[in-house]
């Protein structure tokens, strides 16, 4: 049975009205992972990301970087919970 693991990211700098959601959620589907992406009201990103080891390291990399007009200062790391099936843009927080 393959290892399944959940990362909570807190993503901060220029990450809101950029575009970030959309590219998080797009990148997230080619990879396999599931979860979701929201922004929140203190200006920053928020995201669970479930998958291999392999695919949710691919997506701590790419949140790192973000979509190319995005500027990231931050991830903050944490486990997460919940079981996901697909990957969602949530309302703000």
């Amino acid at each position: 049975m393959p290892t399944t693991v959940t990362k909570h990211l807190v993503i901060s700098g220029r990450v809101q009205g950029v575009g970030y959601r959309f590219y998080m959620q797009r990148k997230a589907r080619e990879l396999g992972v599931a979860g979701w992406v929201r922004n929140r009201s203190d200006g920053t990103v928020e995201a669970m990301v479930q998958g291999s080891p392999e695919q949710v390291d691919t997506a701590v990399a790419w949140a790192r970087r973000g979509p190319p007009s995005a500027v990231v200062a931050d991830v903050k790391i944490g486990e997460g919970s919940g079981e996901y099936t697909g990957f969602e843009a949530r309302p703000t927080e």
